[in-house]
């Protein structure tokens, strides 16, 4: 066996001269374990937040979206879209234009984004199962141009879910000069109705700004013939994303960027990851602090020890040896508050995933009544690393002291 680490065993569970080091050291397992325990609650809860919000986009993003690269519009030809659509795993193929407009609803106004889709966006989307009111998903008709708008710009307009007034859609001319006299002229100016149908998603992007129209509705409004922004991409259900998305990006070539559903919506989840970031930074600072008690431990210990090292000493052993055992003595403090609080923190996120004992409170105000969690393995490897590395830093000063020991008793 290691002599400094069959030491270092002894003198951790072995009776001290004095019972304080007993006590310290039980605080400094139970510290370091406390933070680990933070630490992995904290992690996975940022876990289960990411679930969360990925669930929000099911049922109006695609599972891949196609878009230049450069530019905002192309026009895609039917030799394109046909190879798009023989790439095994895709589904349903439907193109999409998107554009900012303003809407305005009697007095109120508001700036919104305008979704001219194709006949097939049903199939490509859940959106039927977000609608309220005519559960009739309708577009246009021979007379009338309709459009779905987000609940909350139902509200923000004040239109109702079936308004007898027109919604007037204003959206830049792109081609001729600005008229400074005639403000008015550089604008387009369409008319659009209700179907008396609204959408509601736990996005606030979507159900404040967006307006679901037909492809030809968005078209004339923008002055475009046949161009699109996107090519959005339903798969079927045993199909790979990640496999699918490298099969498609290889078909349409580098002037076009294929997207699943995280990187369409990267901003929202480099919030979520930066938050989780900053979140791990704090807690590796109260780890830190717990850590402190490491270095009274050890530091009580050195000294409590130091006949027994003088006579390894007098028995030949180095200084290194001597160090080892007491930054093993450091370690095995940490490891030990480490392994509790991992094992305590995984038990209390599965007991939460399960029945949700911590909750958000809001009388139900909130789209889950608990705490969301979700364990990732790498986050615990994370911890468990973290708390070494840490505990190796709050080791390193009381072994100094011990070496600078050693150097006045050689003086």
């Amino acid at each position: 066996m290691n002599f400094p680490f069959y030491i270092a065993k002894r003198y951790l569970f072995s009776k001290k001269s004095h019972n304080a080091i007993n006590i310290i050291s039980g605080i400094s397992v139970c510290g370091v374990a406390l933070a680990t325990l933070a630490l992995v609650c904290t992690l996975s809860v940022f876990n289960g937040f990411h679930d969360l919000i990925a669930s929000f986009f099911t049922h109006f993003d695609p599972d891949l979206k196609v878009e230049a690269t450069k530019g905002k519009t192309f026009v895609p030809d039917s030799a394109f879209v046909a190879s798009i659509e023989d790439v095994p795993g895709v589904e349903v193929v439907s193109m999409t234009l998107e554009d900012d407009a303003m809407a305005k609803y009697k007095d109120q106004q508001a700036m919104v984004t305008i979704k001219g889709v194709d006949d097939n966006f049903q199939a490509l989307t859940h959106i039927e199962e977000v609608l309220y009111g005519n559960p009739e998903f309708k577009l246009y008709d021979p007379i009338a141009d309709y459009g779905i708008m987000g609940i909350r710009l139902m509200q923000l307009l004040g239109t109702g879910i079936q308004p007898f007034d027109p919604i007037e859609v204003y959206a830049p001319r792109r081609d001729g000069r600005v008229n400074m006299s005639n403000p008015m002229a550089n604008f387009r100016r369409e008319i659009l109705y209700s179907p008396g149908t609204v959408f509601n998603i736990n996005d606030a992007r979507y159900a404040t700004s967006y307006i679901i129209t037909s492809m030809d509705y968005a078209r004339r409004l923008f002055g475009y013939t046949a161009e699109v922004s996107a090519i959005e991409l339903r798969l079927q259900p045993d199909a790979d994303v990640g496999q699918v998305k490298r099969a498609v990006a290889s078909v349409v070539g580098d002037a076009f960027t294929v997207k699943d559903h995280y990187e369409q919506q990267a901003a929202t989840f480099k919030v979520v990851e930066i938050e989780k970031f900053i979140s791990y930074l704090f807690l590796c600072f109260i780890l830190m602090v717990a850590c402190f008690n490491i270095i009274s431990s050890v530091s009580m210990l050195i000294l409590d020890k130091r006949d027994n090292a003088d006579t390894l000493r007098s028995l030949g052993a180095t200084e290194g040896l001597i160090s080892r055992i007491f930054i093993y003595e450091g370690n095995f403090i940490a490891l030990i508050g480490a392994f509790v609080g991992l094992v305590l923190g995984i038990i209390l996120c599965l007991l939460q995933q399960q029945f949700g004992i911590i909750g958000l409170g809001g009388d139900g105000q909130f789209v889950v009544d608990a705490y969301p969690v979700r364990v990732e393995f790498q986050d615990i490897v994370l911890v468990f690393f973290s708390v070494l590395v840490v505990s190796a830093l709050s080791v390193w000063l009381p072994i100094r002291l011990l070496n600078r020991y050693f150097s006045k008793k050689e003086d």
